[in-house]
């Protein structure tokens, strides 16, 4: 009896075979190229000097300041915009500085809240200085109106009415000459998105303001922290951040928190703060928030009690920053953007240069992929008219979503970033939204789906349609905003492989598939988890594409992203079709094959009801 041969060994398919078309080799030696850019942002790490601390002595009075955030809190405990408290909140801010020489000027302007027109007023007061340059002291002045607004924001504003009296035109102090002019600024609607600092940033170009020290719930149970992201890609100057960081180590406060390294990469790739030195940043004036609270303000309910040492220790700290400021010495601007990493930060052009050399391997192995599709007669054209109706289908989603928004569905609002307080769902006005999606897929759907056995050349040429179409996709982002790269890169380098995969079993095609939203479930968890929005989360971020506070142009870039991921999920399930030819599709276009489908669908409901009836 014979002995069973062995069962042939397989073999590992041949590199540029149709099982692995991918150029390992080219993408593995492009990598060797993002060594350079990540020497150089090696390089540009430096650490940013404070200004030096004055040696005056304080003024800054905690116990006057609790006491009047205090007083504020229980006479006018409900603030919102528009309300009789926030008017009598803003005639009672007026009254504490009166008796010190401040002439306080309402600044009036309108703005949507809670869906209806409403007057805002933000309260300036000035003392004067030698120079026409100027520093601001911020705080806003209302609140929820869920609780008393002691911690959120009537510290703030306490501290602004004592830093004013330090400053006053009658003191008779050393502070009474300044070289700069100091501007104290109470300003309304910030938990409507910042609207009152938005309002006055846009006329702070004409103020020539030197820098901005935002004070938002500084006597809360948490250690003072710095926020400094701004509403588009651009950071303050670091000298200010560690002016501050060293005045409050020097007051007993110790080294602030700030967001880490990867949560002020985010920033940049996606700019979003849900404090009022955002507007400043953006327009490049220097600007930081102090506050006690996290990523978001601390949300007051119920009866709250402040924190006395921390309001004096923020409020000497931040009289000793504009001290510092005011011996003369301007604060160097620095780069234009960057990420501390301790004390120390990297400047944001290396950053970007890194990311963008990221792209290198994905696009040389991406255009090798369609070289070889060329070389061996494949067809692409097919491919990328499936791409294109893809497209088409998300282009349809993003119209309607906008039209929503337009028509008011969505909520009125402005420019500004929606409140954080009280996000839910319109699940009505979704429903409608994804009924008439379904349509734009019905529509769409006839070119795509599959009439005969795909061949694997036909599904290489898919993928290396969807790559090309993200190759684009990722030079758009570089142009747009680098930073934004970071939620891109992942499905870059994910997904590339995916042609490889399409002879192995679908969990690993299924797991390589998910591993490339790792950047968008990324921005969604941050979202989730540092703003405390949990499942609303997703529609906040698409409410802020919907006012126009995140940028268009990031939307449709978003779409072409969506339409690419669409066709590699085809592929992936094995339910991809090239576009037909001619010869494949039929005489009627899809809108009227759907219309035909319709039509047939109501005559044959017509003809059993007749048959029902005549039955009966």
């Amino acid at each position: 009896m014979t002995a069973a041969s062995p069962a042939p060994e397989r073999r590992r398919p041949r590199p540029g075979s149709l099982e692995r078309p991918v150029n390992g080799r080219l993408y593995r030696g492009t990598w060797l190229l993002v060594g350079l850019p990540l020497l150089l942002l090696a390089f540009s790490v430096s650490r940013p000097a404070p200004l030096q601390l004055p040696g005056l002595p304080p003024a800054f009075d905690r116990s006057a300041a609790s006491t009047l955030a205090a007083e504020l809190a229980s006479r006018y405990p409900d603030r919102v915009p528009g309300t009789v408290g926030a008017q009598g909140a803003a005639t009672w801010f007026s009254q504490q500085l009166a008796p010190y020489g401040f002439r306080v000027t309402p600044d009036t302007f309108t703005a949507i809240v809670d869906g209806r027109r409403t007057t805002l007023t933000d309260l300036v007061a000035e003392k004067t200085g030698l120079s026409t340059h100027e520093i601001v002291v911020m705080a806003h002045r209302d609140d929820s109106g869920n609780g008393s607004g002691l911690d959120d924001n009537a510290s703030g504003t306490a501290a602004l009415i004592e830093l004013a009296r330090s400053y006053a035109p009658t003191a008779v102090a050393q502070r009474a000459s300044l070289p700069y002019s100091l501007v104290f600024v109470s300003t309304d609607g910030a938990e409507e998105g910042e609207l009152g600092a938005a309002h006055f940033a846009a006329e702070a170009q004409t103020h020539d303001a030197l820098a901005v020290i935002n004070l938002d719930s500084i006597a809360g149970t948490g250690l003072p922290r710095l926020e400094f992201s701004g509403d588009s890609a651009r950071s303050p100057a670091p000298g200010l951040l560690e002016t501050l960081r060293a005045a409050l180590a020097h007051e007993g406060g110790g080294n602030p928190s700030r967001p880490s390294g990867l949560e002020q990469l985010l920033g940049l790739g996606f700019p979003f703060s849900a404090y009022e030195q955002a507007p400043f940043v953006s327009r490049g004036i220097p600007a930081v928030t102090i506050t006690t609270g996290g990523p978001r303000p601390p949300a007051e309910t119920g009866h709250a009690q402040l924190n006395v040492t921390h309001l004096g220790e923020i409020g000497l700290a931040t009289q000793d920053t504009v001290d510092a400021m005011e011996e003369g010495v301007s604060l160097a601007q620095g780069p234009s953007s960057y990420v501390f990493l301790g004390q120390r930060l990297v400047r944001g052009w290396a950053i970007e240069i890194a990311l963008i050399a990221m792209l290198l391997p994905f696009i040389a192995a991406a255009v090798d992929l369609f070289a070889r599709c060329r070389r061996r007669r494949i067809r692409i054209s097919p491919a990328l008219r499936s791409y294109r109706s893809r497209l088409a289908f998300w282009i349809w989603v993003g119209v309607l979503f906008l039209v929503f928004d337009a028509a008011g569905f969505w909520g009125s609002g402005g420019s500004r970033p929606p409140t954080l307080n009280g996000i839910s769902w319109p699940a009505g006005t979704m429903v409608v939204l994804g009924l008439l999606a379904a349509i734009g897929w019905l529509v769409t759907r006839d070119r795509l789906l599959p009439r005969r056995p795909i061949r694997m050349e036909e599904q290489l040429a898919g993928h290396a349609g969807a790559l090309l179409a993200l190759a684009v996709v990722g030079l758009l982002v570089a142009a747009t905003n680098p930073f934004a790269l970071i939620f891109l890169l992942p499905c870059l380098h994910f997904w590339l492989w995916l042609p490889q995969l399409q002879t192995r079993p679908p969990l690993a095609r299924a797991a390589v598939l998910l591993a490339g939203f790792a950047g968008p479930a990324y921005l969604v968890w941050t979202f989730a988890t540092h703003y405390g929005l949990g499942w609303d989360a997703p529609w906040y971020i698409a409410r802020l594409f919907a006012v126009g506070y995140a940028p268009r142009t990031l939307l449709v870039i978003s779409l072409a992203w969506l339409a690419a991921a669409g066709q590699l999920f085809a592929l992936a399930a094995n339910r991809y079709a090239p576009y037909p030819g001619p010869r494949e599709r039929s005489r009627r276009g899809p809108i009227r094959e759907l219309l035909r489908m319709l039509l047939i669908a109501q005559r044959q409901r017509t003809l059993d009801a007749e048959a029902k009836r005549a039955v009966q």
